[in-house]
């Protein structure tokens, strides 16, 4: 498609961003939907978030995606926060507006967070239940975050496991103040063995690094704990595919799936807001 005047420009700010195959997924989504856009990698130093937002806004940008270390970072210099990432406390997706009948007037900053309409997505595209259902996070780090809210929407039984409880119990605090009365345990993880034997069939969540490429051999699960039987296991792990934790809860019976549907289905969910397109998941899939 050809770049002209009238072409929107989209981004990702991070640091670094070398890496990033969002380019590659949202150029070809905007090719396959003809929409008149681009999108480009913005290496972010952490130093330089706010000049960054004001930057964008000035040369009239359409929207970004933040990733890591920014996604808290861009929050205070963005006009309006929608309220499942203030929730979360996190924005990946910026959306600037701009008004038509005064180009001079600087454009309003909405931020969001499509992490947890990723995971929903995903679960329900492939008929996993979550609805009511008791759950098992393991780690209280930022990914956890969005799946918590998605789980607690859902009324959802969080159980929380960290080696930090004190970093669990801060979540839990913060997450409670948008769903209160909400079922939301926390514990340490020593504690794992004994409340995993009193669930029944439970969603198992690795919201951790452990077992990601290159120690590939490691698993968030202790050896020693039996996955319940109908127990469904989601490590938002993608590289590797299959990492152990997944192969150990097939090796008894156990549905088991990596991140990608999430990594996926945020992506879609950010074109969706920038263009009003639902995006083919499996366009995404294959530039992936």
């Amino acid at each position: 498609m050809e770049v002209n005047g009238k072409t929107k420009v989209l981004g990702l700010l991070g640091w670094p961003v070398s890496h990033t195959r969002s380019p590659k997924i949202h150029n070809l989504l905007a090719e396959t939907y003809d929409q008149n856009l681009v999108y480009v990698a913005f290496p972010t130093h952490p130093e330089k978030v706010k000049e960054a937002i004001q930057g964008l806004s000035a040369l009239g940008c359409f929207g970004v995606n933040v990733t890591v270390p920014h996604k808290q970072a861009v929050m205070p210099w963005l006009d309006h926060i929608e309220p499942a990432a203030q929730a979360i406390g996190a924005v990946n997706t910026i959306m600037f507006k701009y008004d038509a009948e005064n180009s001079l007037n600087p454009p309003t900053s909405y931020g969001y967070n499509t992490d947890w309409v990723g995971f929903k997505n995903d679960l329900q595209h492939k008929g996993v239940s979550f609805a009511g259902r008791d759950s098992i996070i393991l780690g209280a780090g930022g990914s956890a975050r969005a799946v918590i809210y998605t789980l607690l929407q859902a009324k959802s039984k969080v159980h929380l496991f960290a080696r930090r409880v004190e970093q669990a119990n801060e979540l839990k605090a913060e997450m409670l103040k948008f769903f209160p009365n909400q079922p939301f345990e926390t514990f340490h993880l020593s504690e794992l063995e004994a409340v995993n034997d009193q669930l029944d069939a439970p969603l198992i969540i690795n919201s951790t690094p452990v077992g990601m490429s290159p120690k590939i051999d490691q698993s968030p699960w202790p050896e020693n704990i039996n996955f319940k039987n109908g127990s469904f296991i989601y490590d938002l792990i993608y590289t590797p595919t299959e990492t152990k934790m997944m192969n150990d809860a097939r090796a008894v019976g156990c549905e088991a799936l990596n991140g990608l549907g999430m990594l996926i289905g945020q992506g879609a969910e950010a074109f969706r807001i920038w263009t009003g397109v639902d995006p083919d998941y499996s366009l995404i899939a294959d530039a992936l």
